[in-house]
């Protein structure tokens, strides 16, 4: 299968890392010295306790590169549609597109490249963090979880089970894939938004009072939403999730807490953002998804000028 993946952060790096041994698998990404390096030494993934060299094909540009069977997007959900426009040239007629990026509603983006029933949406559970040029650990290991917002009527989804399998994945293929993408964005929709305007750590919002109060409204108008569109939501249970990881992980800070804090631009348009969008599609108002949106906004415009 020829694989072009989009982004060679982490989690793109374990991807086009492990799909190259049995595939041609292109890494593209705009930072060029990323890029010689992967060209000139390869791509070392540290893997429970070794160290392990890989050699997927790599470029600044898919020019040149024809079109691929697959495209893998694993830039920031604020980068996608800007990825996709600069490599339109490797999506033909039959190419499909895969994303396991964080958050919920990439298919409005995507689905400006290729049709709905080349859309693959999805999760994945294995981890990884960056520790040097062209080298990654390769954390927790876990499914990748994909479906289709239409029926696969070409028998797409099974051909990507079987790539992604022999090179090391565990692929879970769902009919209700929503379903899971909404169960992993509850968190992320309460907890992680909070943590993020407060600019606290996770321990704080179970431990807090007004936080635990502002974390479980915001639960409890994304539960609203997920029954509109027809999902299963119970809210008693998922508050008790919530509160558990905040415990659990009392030291742990959100990744849009760390990008705020750092003065980067966040991806709450596809966090709480995509609630909002999702919410105006059924109905349900949610104006404190939609006040956690813009003080997000707001806040990484803090150091801007004029």
């Amino acid at each position: 299968m020829r694989i072009a993946v989009i982004g060679a952060g982490a989690m793109g790096s374990i991807y086009g890392g492990h799909l190259s041994l049995h595939n041609d698998v292109w890494l593209i990404d705009t930072n060029p010295s990323v890029i010689e390096h992967l060209q000139k030494e390869g791509l070392i993934l540290e893997e429970q306790g070794k160290e392990n060299l890989y050699r997927p094909g790599a470029a600044v540009s898919s020019e040149g590169l024809g079109t691929m069977d697959l495209v893998i997007l694993f830039v920031k959900a604020l980068f996608s549609k800007a990825a996709l426009e600069s490599n339109r040239g490797m999506i033909g007629e039959n190419t499909y597109v895969l994303t396991l990026q964080n958050g919920s509603g990439h298919e409005d983006i995507l689905g400006e490249f290729v049709p709905k029933n080349h859309i693959i949406i999805g999760t994945t559970e294995d981890n990884g963090a960056v520790l040097g040029m062209g080298k990654i650990r390769h954390g927790g290991v876990g499914n990748t979880n994909i479906g289709m917002l239409v029926e696969d009527t070409e028998g797409f989804l099974p051909k990507v089970k079987e790539a992604f399998d022999a090179c090391g994945f565990n692929v879970r293929i769902h009919e209700n894939i929503q379903q899971l993408i909404w169960n992993k964005l509850f968190t992320n929709v309460s907890l992680s938004a909070v943590t993020a305007v407060l600019q606290v750590k996770m321990g704080y919002i179970a431990a807090n009072p007004y936080a635990w109060k502002m974390t479980g409204a915001l639960l409890h108008e994304a539960v609203e939403v997920a029954h509109a569109l027809g999902l299963e939501a119970d809210e008693e249970e998922l508050l008790a999730e919530v509160r558990h990881v905040s415990e659990m992980s009392p030291e742990g800070v959100t990744s849009i807490c760390a990008d705020l804090s750092h003065g980067r631009r966040t991806e709450v348009d596809t966090i709480s953002g995509s609630v909002v969008r999702a919410a105006a599609k059924a109905g349900v108002p949610v104006p404190s998804h939609e006040f956690i949106v813009n003080m997000i906004h707001a806040m990484e415009q803090r150091e801007q000028k004029g």
